[in-house]
């Protein structure tokens, strides 16, 4: 059965430089395709279907684009280049990629479930991986990786690479004993011993009470 994949429309570029201001005003994001075999080509897409299509679709999801009218390619999105302050779209590279060759990329790790450290106890999630790297066919790359976090119970529990659930059609590249996340336990507040100080204020200190029995008149 024949997948169907997200398609964006793309037109050839002529434009460049600091030119491109005028085509982002108008709608339109810069962008370069390339691949294997592909030689570089400068296109511009429709910057909201860009926008649109993005927000539906995974980090490594396959996309069918066409150029000018011409056949479609499939590509993933290698890269995004954003405004920093607006995170508008302001650039995208696009990779062509064959459908028999394999890729390496990295697809991030999604908790599910809940843990009672966290829930009952109150301590705080530490992510300490936040992805993956894989290696697969395109039209098999997973959008991400499920970790349950359900046995976190305690503040001694590390979850690892090794416990995440692994569709058996691509080869994990990260070291299995690598941490992903496990609890820290809530920070306690030191409580100063506010009675043994207030106590201690109160009282005179050794040199002025013997020199106020000293001063005092003999009766």
């Amino acid at each position: 059965m024949t997948t169907i994949r997200p398609k964006l429309a793309a037109s050839e570029r002529q434009i460049f430089g600091k030119h491109v201001a005028g085509l982002r005003r108008s709608g339109s994001l810069p962008a370069v395709i390339y691949g294997h075999d592909v030689a570089s080509t400068s296109i511009t897409l429709d910057a909201h279907d860009f926008e649109m299509l993005h927000r539906k679709t995974g980090p490594n999801a396959l996309i069918d684009v066409s150029i000018d009218g011409q056949k479609a390619a499939p590509v993933l999105i290698h890269a995004i280049q954003r405004d920093p302050v607006h995170q508008r779209v302001l650039h995208v590279d696009l990779l062509v990629v064959r459908m028999t060759e394999e890729l390496t990329v990295d697809v991030p790790i999604v908790f599910t479930g809940t843990s009672p450290a966290v829930e009952l106890n109150g301590g705080t999630l530490l992510h300490m991986t936040e992805s993956v790297r894989v290696r697969a066919l395109p039209d098999h790359l997973p959008q991400s990786l499920l970790l349950a976090i359900d046995s976190l119970v305690d503040y001694d529990t590390t979850l690892h690479v090794r416990d995440l659930v692994l569709p058996s059609d691509i080869v994990l590249l990260t070291d299995l004993d690598e941490a992903v996340v496990r609890v820290q336990a809530p920070r306690q507040e030191e409580v100063a011993p506010v009675a043994a100080e207030t106590a201690a204020e109160g009282a005179p200190e050794g040199d002025e009470a013997e020199a106020g029995s000293a001063d005092s008149p003999e009766s």
